[in-house]
Parts: structure tokens; sequence; C-alpha cells
């Protein structure tokens, strides 16, 4: 089997991804975001974890104190998984003495609180404690040791064979999963998805072919109905609908978005294209009716939920960090898939890039010490910062908060950034596809032993030229990816003259040798976008986008008073001038009438425009890092 360092390693597909001992990221936007995340973030959340109690449950579960003591909610193990991942893919990026010992301490503590059946949990089992499997509907049992699979996937990748003894942990607890839910059994599922994925790569890490089978029957039982009705619906944890037969995500935004990942490694594997095909309908759906500007997903606080068709509002965007996360893992496993008859792979990278800019990029702060849980796209009300030390129990803020009560999203960014150069290419038969743009090298062999090197040089997003210096020789292809903004783009082959290439991919073959340089030309210029009019939160507004960033207006640009977002409209169309884009706006005269409805636009309290000024907007991933403010994407036309 191979041991390449990726999350994602399907047993078939069109494209292979290239892992982290292929895929090195360099510098730029990513780089920058890496190295935070290892010298800044890696370091709080383990802090946070020990500070909390949430690792000290594994100590008390060992020395048999449960459950008096025990701290935090009932997937409050998963955190320990998911830093233990994030460990894991950052000591494939690079030895750290350090990084090691801190990963196999935890993993003791985490092995000397497992049962002699294999049974690892702290919230449930224990005398005092709910029995096991007793609430599947809540009790994220399931769930948690997903996120266990993963980390020993990532271990064992970053370093096959290592002897910590995570894996032979991992494999108890799968073991024990598919003595008790396989046909037979207890014949339901997790109310939150993620064993699914945990136990389709454990079956590619380990071979077992027992372990492939039970994500296919969890991944199968989803829509029969198993769980108990709650007040959200059943379609809160994809329960409503068997998953051939829906045509689009809903209910809460990270499980379907974890349950989809999962049934494309169910899919993958089985070689099922029926399945396949229905979870691609389900993406086109969901991406064309239920996805913000940003790539974010989810439009309920209160059930953290997609809404229906259209249902976006900016300014009640709940747009989740870990359901963006969790839309990167589908869209990429589908672009691993191929895309038989759908216009091309390139449609998943460009939501990828779309979702990394502006949701993952935007969760923690320039420190890497604090964090969105929820990502709004208009905040009406400026707050203040919460206390350093402090646990929030609010998710919705407009400034990041250190840590939260249910703090799944920090170790899901730490992950994500420690693995992210996996996502960078894939390569076939033929040569190497690019699909998101760093500065990198990359190192392969082929399928039939061809080597192939070479790196990439650009500031991107700043600047939109991307050159590949080849640093091999040898006869292959070179995709690159052409995002679907990039009208106008142009590709340049050596001294050759430019061509135009249009959106999609724009594939390079040739005898390169050493020193051959592709350049790829993306226009930078900022654009506006319009919404579909069916969305009618932000109907007569537009957003304003350079690149793959989404741009925003933040209140401490309008001027010394800080004046409200809520009273203004642009004026005319986006320029850039010295290194900022900047759109012209009016402010709105409104009197503070008692009545706001009747007349027409112009008599409506009053309201006669001002001149028109010029206003910077910044990088909407860059917001509420200068103190409280207020702040919006969508503008109104005037």
């Amino acid at each position: 089997m191979s041991h390449h360092s990726v999350p994602v390693a399907p047993a078939r597909g069109a494209l292979r991804p290239l892992g982290l001992d292929e895929v090195t990221i360099s510098g730029g936007f990513w780089g920058d975001r890496q190295q935070r995340n290892a010298q800044a973030t890696l370091a709080h959340i383990e802090g946070k974890l020990e500070s909390e109690g949430w690792l000290g449950n594994f100590d008390l579960a060992a020395a048999g104190r449960l459950p008096e003591g025990r701290r935090g909610r009932e997937f409050a193990d998963s955190e320990i998984y998911k830093y233990l991942e994030a460990l894991a893919w950052e000591l494939g990026r690079h030895d750290s003495p350090d990084l090691e010992q801190r990963f196999r301490a935890i993993v003791m503590r985490v092995a000397a609180a497992q049962q002699p059946d294999g049974y690892l949990h702290t919230a449930f089992g224990r005398p005092g404690q709910r029995a096991r499997w007793s609430d599947l509907e809540w009790g994220h049992e399931l769930y948690c040791f997903g996120h266990l699979f993963q980390a020993a996937v990532a271990r064992e990748r970053t370093r096959p064979g290592a002897d910590d003894g995570l894996l032979a942990v991992s494999t108890r607890v799968a073991d024990l999963v598919c003595d008790v839910f396989e046909d037979g059994g207890i014949e339901s599922i997790c109310g939150h998805a993620e064993v699914e994925m945990g136990l389709a790569e454990l079956a590619r890490v380990t071979g077992s072919p027992r372990y492939a089978a039970m994500a296919r029957t969890f991944v199968e039982r989803h829509g029969r109905g198993t769980l108990r009705e709650i007040a959200y619906g059943r379609e809160y944890f994809q329960d409503d609908v068997a998953i051939r037969e829906a045509e689009v995500l809903r209910g809460h935004a990270v499980r379907a978005n974890y349950l989809s990942a999962g049934a494309v490694d169910v899919a993958m594997d089985a070689g099922d294209a029926d399945l396949l095909d229905a979870l691609r309908r389900q993406w086109a759906q969901t991406v064309a009716t239920r996805t913000y500007v940003t790539g974010g997903q989810g439009s309920h606080h209160e059930d953290e939920a997609f809404g229906d068709d259209f249902e976006l509002p900016p300014d009640r965007a709940y747009s989740e960090t870990c359901a963006g996360i969790g839309s990167v893992m589908f869209s990429w496993r589908l672009l691993l898939a191929g895309d038989i008859g759908g216009g091309g792979v390139e449609k998943y990278a460009d939501l990828i890039e779309r979702t990394l800019y502006n949701v993952v990029a935007t969760s923690p702060s320039r420190d890497g010490r604090a964090f969105y849980y929820a990502n709004t796209l208009h905040q009406r009300v400026a707050r203040q910062p919460a206390h350093p030390e402090a646990t929030s129990a609010n998710a919705a803020s407009s400034l990041r908060a250190p840590w939260f009560d249910v703090s799944c999203c920090p170790p899901n960014v730490a992950r994500t950034l420690a693995s992210l150069a996996a996502y960078v290419a894939t390569a076939d038969d033929d040569g190497v596809q690019l699909h998101q743009y760093a500065p990198a090298s990359v190192r392969t062999v082929l399928a039939d032993g061809r080597e192939v090197a070479f790196d990439v040089e650009t500031s991107y997003p700043d600047a939109g030229t991307v050159r590949v210096v080849v640093r091999s020789a040898g006869e292959w292809t070179l995709g690159l990816r052409v995002p679907s903004w990039a009208e106008g783009a142009q590709l340049r082959v050596g001294d050759e003259l430019p061509v135009a290439v249009t959106p999609g991919r724009a594939d390079v073959r040739r005898d390169f040798v050493a020193g051959d340089v592709v350049t790829l030309e993306l226009p930078m210029a900022p654009r506006v976008t319009r919404p579909d009019p069916r969305i009618d939160a932000v109907r007569g507004c537009v957003a304003i986008e350079r690149g793959p960033e989404v741009l925003a207006l933040e209140s401490l640009d309008l001027g010394p008073a800080g004046d409200d977002v809520d009273d203004v409209v642009v004026a005319g169309d986006p320029v850039e001038r010295d290194g900022r884009v900047r759109v012209p706006l009016r402010r709105m005269k409104v009197d503070a009438g008692g009545w706001p409805y009747g007349g027409d636009a112009a008599s409506i309290g009053g309201g006669v425009p001002e001149e028109a000024f010029e206003v910077p907007l910044i990088s909407y991933h860059d917001w509420a890092n200068r103190g409280p403010s207020t702040m919006r994407i969508w503008l109104p036309e005037a």
C-alpha cells in the first residue's frame, strides 16, 4: 500500500493526490499561515485542551475516577483527536523532536483510558455514566471514533510503522464498532456523521475490508429513520432521505458535508458510479442554491443548518468554519474521482479555493490564537473582544475568541492548514495538475516511473502571475487550473507568444527540459458580483471580488468617526490604486422618522445622497483584526 502523506487516498479514481512528501508550500499567503499554525496555534490549542480539562478526562478515565471531575461536552474527546491529527500532519511537513514528544505523550494518555474490549470514550460506559450507545442522536461516540481513526491515518501516512501505538488503539476501537454495529447488531447510525470517513481511510491504511464494509453500511443506513425524531427534524442528521435519493445537502451543515465526503470515499472504493453521480448532483445543487459568495454554508444559527434554496441572509449567516472545512473535504474527494460529462473537475477546485480564502483563512486571528466559529457576511453591531483567557459560550461574535465551549473549529483549522499541501496538486498517468496556487516545490514519480519536478513561483493572490519552473527533463503534461472568474487569462510557454486560455484547465504537453518556464497570467482587476435575484436578502446589492478573495467594507475605513456601513451605497465601479481596491460610495442622509415605509426611495426619511467619496475595501478574511467594527460584503447600489 502507498504511504504518501495525504488525508485522502482512494483505491481508485481519475487523479492521485500528491502528498506532503511530494509537495511543499514554501511561503506566500498559505506558507505564512502554515508557519503561524505551527508556531502559535498548535501550542495554543494544546494549552486550552489542558486548561479546560479535556485532556485530563483521559487521565481520570485511566485512574478509574470518572465520572467525577469530567469536563467538557460529550464530544470533547474529538478535539484531542483532531489535535493529534494536526500534529501528525505538521510532523509530516518537518521533523520536530518537540512535536514528536508532545504527540507521543498525548497518545500515551489516550491509550491508558482504553477499556479491555477496545471502547474509548470519556463520557459513556462507566459506572455513574450513561450506557454505551444509549444516545446515538446526541452522544457523538462514533463521531469521536471517526476523528480518532483520522488521527491514526495521518500518523501512519506521515510516520509509517511508528511505535507510539495510536494505530493499534484505533483498530481495537474499529473492531469493536464493527462487532456492535454490523447487520444483526445495533442497526443504526451516529447523529453526527464522521465515522464514515474515518473507517474508509482506516480501511485504506490497514487493508481491512471489514472497515470498508462498515463505512458503507453506515452511509447506506442514513435515511431509514433509525434515529429518534428531534425538534429540528430528521434532516438535521441526514436521516430523512436515503443518500442516493437526496437532491441537495440539507440539515446540519457540518454533518451533511462530512456524510457526503464519507459517501464519496465509499463510492470510490466500491466503484459505485450511481452513488457517485448522486453526490455530484447534490454538490451542484448545493453550490447553485445554498452556498454564500464566500463559499460558506449554513444560514441557520439555531440548528447550524442549511436553509431552503436561496435562503442566504448575510447578516444571519452562520457559515460555520467547520462546515467550510467539510465542504473542502467533499469537493476534494469529488475532484479526485473525476467528473464524467460534468464539465471537468476544476469547478471543485474553484469552490475549494473560494472556501479556503474566505472561510478557512477568515477564522484564525493574525496571531493564530483566536478564531471565528461562525463567519457572518454582515456585522451590524461592533462588539468588544473576548478576554484572552476566556472560553466563549457564544459562537457568533464580531471579534474572534480564543476558545469556545464547543471548540471544534480551532483544531479543525489546525489540521487543515497543516495538511494543506496535500490539496495543491494531483497526478495521473500523463502528468501533474496544479489546482491551488502557492509558492511550492513539487517532486513526484508517475505510474510508469517518469520523474516530474518543478517549482511554483508566485505572489498569488496579491498578483496573478504563476510561474512554473521545470527542474527535470522528460515528456509529460502540466495541467493548470484557470479559475472560473479568470476571463482573459493568458498562458505563455518559454519565450513563445502568450495565448488566451478560458476558465477550466490549460494543459501544456511537451518534452520538457530543466529550466523550462510555463507562465499563467490571471486577471486580478477587481470585479463586481451581482446575486441571483432569488436571493432576496441581497437583492439590489453588489459584492466586490478580486481574484479568489471576497472584499468587504469595514466601518474603520469610513472615516475617523467609523460611520455605519449600513448608511452608504455604492456609487460606481471599484478601482485598484496604491495596492488597495477602492469603491466610490455615497452617504445617505436619513431622518429618524417614526414610520420607515411609504413613498419613493428618494423621499423615505429624506434620503438625499451626498457627493461620492472613495473608500478602501479589505479582504474579507482580514476583517476584525483592527478592533471592534461593523462590516458588510453585500453593498446596496445607489
